[in-house]
């Protein structure tokens, strides 16, 4: 029986992981820094702002903290790039893999598209290669993966989404897509893939399964 879908493509912070955005905002808490202000100031030229350009590899992480910094003071509050980083990490969500086994198991494709910078551990950061590594086990799940600091190109930039299905050999409408943020869905539905905006582990899993016809998790 022929199916809509060849490929599931997720994004990995956010989605595989819980959001880097709970501990932004226990970072602001913290530091007594209004709520989201990290986000505003990623939000602030955001393609050529201190996050992109440490995304796509173009600054080392020290010059990351200063041109964050120097962001962020401009927006009226003091935080070091440093900081940020430190918190990047996010916790693996275990029925997120256990999906990852059952589409595989299924004969659905898997890949993986993600922003990350190129140093640290985390969630957010560069591949480690180490294979004991939980973050490792998870993408050693994947057929294909893109890294933002590897590729030199960063979503929501058409083009990395077309770099995945060129390494497929698929066509975006035979791809779902899975991402946290809706400036990131936007052209992977745009290129024709059928893209779900991830709000909750559960909310992901149960549109994933609505559309690839499984009971995923």
């Amino acid at each position: 029986m022929s199916r809509p879908f060849e490929a599931v493509i997720f994004d990995f912070g956010g989605v595989i992981t819980a959001s880097p955005f709970e501990a932004f905002n226990r970072l602001e808490a913290e530091r007594g820094l209004p709520q989201d202000f990290i986000r505003r100031v990623n939000a602030a030229n955001p393609d050529s702002n201190a996050w992109a350009l440490f995304e796509r590899a173009e600054i080392d992480a020290a010059r990351f903290d200063a041109l964050f910094a120097a962001e962020a003071a401009a927006l009226g509050h003091a935080l070091d790039g440093a900081s940020v980083l430190g918190v990047l990490s996010g916790s693996i969500r275990p029925a997120m893999v256990s999906a990852l086994d059952q589409l595989r198991d299924a004969g659905f494709r898997l890949a993986c598209i993600t922003n990350n910078v190129p140093t640290g551990h985390g969630a957010g950061m560069a591949r480690s290669g180490d294979r004991k590594d939980a973050y490792e086990q998870v993408f050693a799940r994947f057929e294909h993966v893109i890294e933002s600091s590897k590729a030199g190109v960063r979503k929501p930039d058409p083009r990395i989404y077309q770099m995945m299905c060129e390494r497929l050999g698929l066509e975006p409408p035979q791809c779902v897509y899975l991402d946290d943020l809706g400036i990131n869905c936007k052209p992977a539905a745009q290129l024709g893939m059928q893209a779900i905006k991830v709000t909750s582990g559960e909310q992901a899993l149960a549109d994933l399964s609505a559309l690839v016809g499984l009971t995923l998790g």
